[in-house]
């Protein structure tokens, strides 16, 4: 290849990785941008704070409900073809958000249209790189892909933060519209595969998939204010069970009816929505199991760390974004650089390496609140949580789409994303109860061991708080208190036992993430050990 094709094909590679990581960092970033903004858009849309959560929490839902479905149209129209039309109607939601009176128009706007266009995008960005990359060239391209993603939730808060002080949180959505038609206008660079035969798409798997993902997924949305097994005080049951178990049961259950419809789809020489046979490949099922994980500690982290930098130290959302970016400069450093200078590591040596990376910056963020200090302890926690997570980054993408023929690359960026969307919506509400119920344990002991609290103030707090104590600042509090006919030696003791306790919850929170990270490391043996692209290790073998 001459000096001059080469150059070319490496500004066509780069100018396409661009185009991808800047979808892939689009997609994530409506998951987080508006985390820190809610109070001012529940304002202009005359609205509550419930109603904005609502429209964040739909907006998960429909793409996780959504992404199997996202993949096989982009293998029956082509993924070129389903990423340009995604990224349409995403940016039409955009707009529709942006220009919002009201929250049904901004739940048509940011839930379902970019959550539709979300779940269109996003598995054709799997297909879209191995079309666009070589076996050896994968790791590289999707760990800058996957990095992208990672760094807008790190980014979320911060962008969101700065938008909504200095302007208007419609802003970011507006920015969205433009960030859109430039990736459309670079879309013609793309190359695509053939798309498959076109047949009628199975409308029964696709509702079946929808109904099953959508309960489950919204049942663990919805478990920090229903409970998991008990139900919180004012929250509904069924026969004394919170429905969190009784949606995740139910959702279980019509994936099972969902798994015996696409097998009788094969036996009948139909297309299926989703080739079941792929589940039979270790390969692939160790490459999903790593995403679930992945993202669950991922989300956990996202979770707890930024409470730590806004509620317990009182930073603003601009300085808590700036607190989390050490994070993004570590992930992307690994998720570039590890591909490059060892093109053949084994996966499962990464992967393990990477998660005992994220399992350190878990137990130094533990330390650190032990310890106690301002917010530059967690600069070192998230140097390592990002080399982890950067690492993970590095090899998983390539581990799942190895696993197939490429032309099943967008079934498998369906699978791949609903597994991440499950992942991290658990990671969310597991480190979130954990937290709530660590606190308020440790706030009922503190209250009812402190001799300045009354034995009926204590009564009262537990009666009025038995659904779980609220985190809140220490500020927030006192003001709160100070509306109260509570003396001033109470009220300043029950800040304090609010103190400790919050950092109670935090460190059950993390440590739970710990526990799960260490059994992430265990599993990571379903884990090829030959690197990807390596002729030794053809699809579907370690």
């Amino acid at each position: 290849m001459s000096r001059a094709a080469a150059s070319s094909r490496a500004a066509t590679s780069g100018a396409v990785l661009l185009t991808l990581a800047s979808g892939q960092f689009l997609m994530t970033l409506d998951s987080s941008v508006m985390n820190v903004s809610i109070a001012q858009v529940a304002k202009d849309v005359g609205t509550t704070v419930t109603g904005v959560q609502t429209a964040i929490t739909l907006y998960t839902l429909v793409m996780a409900t959504m992404m199997i479905t996202g993949g096989k149209v982009g293998t029956m129209i082509g993924h070129r073809r389903a990423f340009a039309i995604g990224c349409i109607v995403y940016g039409a939601g955009s707009l529709t958000t942006a220009l919002s009176p009201n929250l049904a128009v901004l739940i048509l706007g940011w839930s379902v249209l970019e959550g539709v266009g979300a779940a269109l995008i996003m598995p054709a960005i799997v297909a879209l790189v191995a079309a666009n990359f070589v076996a050896a060239e994968r790791p590289r391209a999707y760990g800058l892909v996957a990095s992208a993603g990672a760094i807008a939730v790190a980014a979320g808060p911060l962008i969101g933060g700065a938008v909504t002080t200095f302007w208007t949180w419609r802003l970011v959505f507006a920015g969205e519209v433009v960030v859109v038609v430039g990736i459309l206008a670079m879309t013609r660079r793309i190359q695509d595969a053939a798309p498959g035969v076109r047949t009628r798409i199975d409308l029964v798997g696709v509702g079946l998939s929808a109904l099953g993902l959508g309960l489950a997924v919204f049942g663990v949305l919805r478990s920090g204010e229903w409970g998991w097994v008990t139900p919180k005080p004012g929250a509904p049951d069924l026969f004394g069970v919170a429905p969190t178990v009784w949606l995740v049961l139910g959702g279980l259950l019509v994936l099972r009816v969902f798994v015996w419809w696409e097998l009788r789809q094969v036996g009948r020489g139909r297309e299926p929505l989703v080739d079941l046979g792929m589940l039979r490949n270790a390969r692939l099922v160790g490459g999903l199991t790593m995403f679930f994980f992945q993202f669950l500690l991922q989300a956990g982290l996202f979770f707890t760390i930024p409470l730590f930098l806004s509620v317990a130290l009182g930073l603003s959302p601009l300085e808590t974004g700036a607190r989390l970016l050490p994070l993004s400069v570590t992930l992307l450093v690994a998720a570039v650089g590890i591909p490059r200078l060892w093109p053949h590591a084994s996966p499962r040596r990464v992967v393990g390496l990477g998660l005992v990376a994220l399992l350190a910056g878990i137990l130094s963020m533990v330390g650190a609140l032990e310890a106690g200090a301002g917010p530059e302890i967690v600069t070192t926690p998230l140097l390592l949580a990002g080399l982890g997570v950067g690492a993970l980054s590095s090899q998983l993408g390539a581990v799942t789409v190895s696993a197939v023929p490429d032309e099943r690359s967008g079934e498998v960026g369906g699978l791949q994303n609903t597994s991440t969307n499950l992942g991290a919506s658990l990671g969310t509400a597991l480190a979130g109860s954990v937290l709530i119920g660590a606190l308020s344990a440790s706030f009922f002991v503190g209250i009812e061991s402190n001799a300045t609290v009354s034995d009926a103030v204590s009564e009262r707090a537990t009666v009025e708080l038995a659904g779980g104590v609220p985190f809140v600042s220490d500020q927030d509090l006192e003001a709160a208190l100070a509306t109260t006919d509570l003396s001033a030696a109470e009220a300043d003791a029950i800040v304090e036992e609010n103190t400790t306790a919050r950092l109670v919850g935090l460190r059950s929170s993390l440590t739970v993430l710990a526990l799960i990270a260490g059994l992430a490391i265990f599993l990571t043996r379903l884990l090829p050990t030959r690197p990807v692209g390596s002729p030794e290790a053809p699809a579907g073998r370690s």
